[in-house]
This record gives C-alpha cells, structure tokens and sequence, in this order.
C-alpha cells in the first residue's frame, strides 16, 4: 500500500491504480460483518434489492409478500455496531401494496425521488419516494418477471418477447438504445429499440459451430432457462446464467461466447436470478447466488475465488454498492445480510520469523499485482 501511495505522489503512477488496487483487496476480504445488521422486516423470501446510485445511501428490496422496504446505509450513529434501520415501507396495510410476490425493485437512475417494482400480480408501478404513493401503473396481460431502467437513458419504449416468459432484462450501460433479455426458451436476445424488427441478434453458446445449416430460431445460449444477466460495467461483455447450472461469458459487440469455463454454477431458481459484478477491481469479479452461498468468480479467467456463507436458505439476490465495495444478500430466510471487507491486518515487521496474514496470498490478488507493488 505504501508503494502505491509514494508512486501516485511521486508522479509514476496513476491514482487509479491505487484506488483498484485497494478495491482489489477489499472484495477479496468480504466477510459477513457481525457488527453490522439490516432491520429484518420481510416476512417471507426477499428476491431483489437495489442501491440508489446517486449517493448509494438508500437501499430497496422487495419481498414474496408483495412488501417493499427503503433501508438507510450510512451509519449515522458512527459507532461500530450499528443496525441499518427501515426508513419506510410499503406494506400489507398499505391500499397500492403489490398483491403477490415483488420480483425487481428499482431506483431511478438519476433521482432517489422516484422508484420503480415490479410483480407477479402482473404490474409494474412507479413510486414517488417522499409520500410512498405511486404515480403510476402499469398492468400487462403476463406476469412481469423482471424490468430494467437504462443507466445512460430515460425515455425508451420496448415491446419484445420470446415464445416463453422473458425472466430477465437489462440495457447497456453504453449503448442506452440496446438491451438484452434472458427467457425461458433457452434464449437470449440483444435488441434495438430504434429498429423495426427489434432483435439484432440471439446468443448462440456454439459459437455457429453446431447449427450453420440451421435456422437462427435453433440458437440457444444455454442448455435450460435462462434466468439471469449482468453486464459488465463498462458494456463490453454480458454475464448469463442458466438453469443447465452453467454461467457463460459474452462479447457483447459480437455476440460471441468467451468460452470462459466457471464450472458448475447451480441454479434451481425458477424465476430471475439476480447477480452482480464488481466495479473498478482488477481483475474484475462476479458475485453468484450459489443455493444458501453467495459464489465469488473471477470474470475473465473464471476462479472460483471464495464462497461466502451466512444465509439459512437460498439466496435470491446480491448487490453491491460500488463505492465501499460493501455487498449486501437477500434470501427466502428473511434475512438481508451485509458483507463488508475485512480491515487491513498489520504486515509483521520481521517477515522472516512471520508469515504475512493469509488474506495477502489470495491467487487472485497475486495475479494482479507483483508483490513489488507492495513494498513500501
């Protein structure tokens, strides 16, 4: 750390590689925080969550009762053991509660005054978070599996389908006019919302290789339902998972399949699975509800990097809040639990008669760095 630091002063480094460097070494150090709590409200599963972007203060999940909660990050009281405390709450008692299961909460983009749910009553509502009344309401025919609001966009309009449910959706946080979307049929699609026709392309896990006399309908991007999808930060790649218990790696410009190997990823989820990725690290990492655990992989090279455990039951969702690298998990046991890194542990001054703590000897962190770039 010394050395980062006297290279950035000294004008040899660039101060990003400090701060990925230091991002590095906290997401290799999550642990689940026992001096921190979230105020346990959900009185079912909780399937999805989400970090305002603006400050990443304010939280949101949502629940298998229909219930939707705004939980407050920051420790106001500055102690080190502190709960993080329900601000409000859209529950059963409320007259516009969702009647069945919330499956995607979502803050808008670029104001925490508004945000948006969707459920398995088959609406989508927008919420006016100072008086927790919805502006508006939106009902479909179908059930609403999941919806996503572009990063980089505000005002899109898309109509698209597969021949079984769409279980997942997600824009490009570079292009605000293409989204992907994951369905039940084994398919995933990239869109164009400014076309006619809609689909630019369909993912094809072989790479063309299997079906070059066969029609693009024969394309699939897994062996099962496809029930999950992140991109990277920058847009440059897509992140799918599927319920044949494989995560595949996509070029997103392409469409071409990475072929990076995970391994197997299990999923028995039936509806969308809700994963994210790390932001600023180096290299960059996938964070995968894995049955009652929450798996860590390396993005590019696919290492299984750590399995982090706390949860009684399967985990639906993860998210992480980028600036702190703190992620937060949400699971059919109630319960939301906070990951937090681990503090820096003091390096032993005789290296020699003391080996260094093991946290250091992380392969993933000593791929990224030479232990040069340590010395101070």
């Amino acid at each position: 750390m010394l050395g980062f630091i006297s290279a950035r002063q000294a004008g040899l480094d660039d101060p990003v590689r400090l701060r990925r460097a230091e991002s590095t070494r906290r997401v290799l150090s999550l642990e689940l925080n026992k001096d921190r709590d979230v105020e346990r409200i959900h009185g079912s599963g909780i399937n999805t969550l989400d970090i305002e972007p603006v400050e990443g203060r304010y939280m949101l999940s949502g629940g298998s009762d229909g219930v939707i909660v705004l939980y407050d990050l920051e420790n106001l009281s500055r102690k080190p053991n502190y709960t993080c405390r329900a601000l409000c709450s859209v529950g059963r008692s409320h007259p516009d509660v969702h009647r069945f299961s919330v499956e995607t909460v979502q803050w808008y983009p670029h104001d925490t005054g508004m945000f948006t749910s969707s459920s398995f009553d088959k609406t989508l509502k927008i919420w006016d978070t100072n008086t927790l009344q919805p502006a508006d309401v939106f009902h479909f025919e179908g059930t609403v599996y999941s919806h996503h609001m572009s990063p980089v966009a505000t005002k899109h309009c898309l109509i698209a389908g597969h021949r079984q449910e769409v279980l997942a959706v997600s824009w490009s946080p570079r292009h605000e006019y293409i989204l992907a979307t994951a369905s039940a049929d084994s398919r995933v699609k990239l869109w164009d919302v400014r076309r006619a026709s809609g689909c630019l392309s369909t993912l094809d896990q072989h790479n063309g290789e299997k079906s070059k006399a066969a029609s693009e309908s024969a394309s699939t991007a897994h062996n099962g339902r496809v029930n999950g999808l992140c991109y990277t930060n920058d847009g440059l790649h897509l992140l799918t998972i599927g319920t044949d218990d494989r995560m595949r790696l996509w070029n997103s410009s392409t469409g071409e399949n990475t072929l990076v190997n995970y391994g197997k990823v299990c999923n028995e989820s039936r509806k969308g699975l809700k994963f994210t990725v790390s932001w600023g690290c180096n290299p960059e990492f996938a964070f995968v509800p894995y049955g009652s655990t929450i798996a860590v992989y390396t993005i590019f090279t696919g290492e299984l990097i750590t399995m982090l455990r706390g949860h009684y039951s399967t985990v639906n969702c993860c998210v992480l809040q980028p600036n702190f690298q703190e992620l937060y998990s949400g699971s059919k046991d109630c319960n939301i639990l906070a990951w937090i890194p681990g503090l820096r542990e003091p390096v032993p001054d005789d290296l020699s008669e003391k080996s260094p703590p093991q946290q250091h000897l992380n392969p993933a962190y000593e791929d990224a760095w030479s232990s040069s770039d340590d010395e101070g």
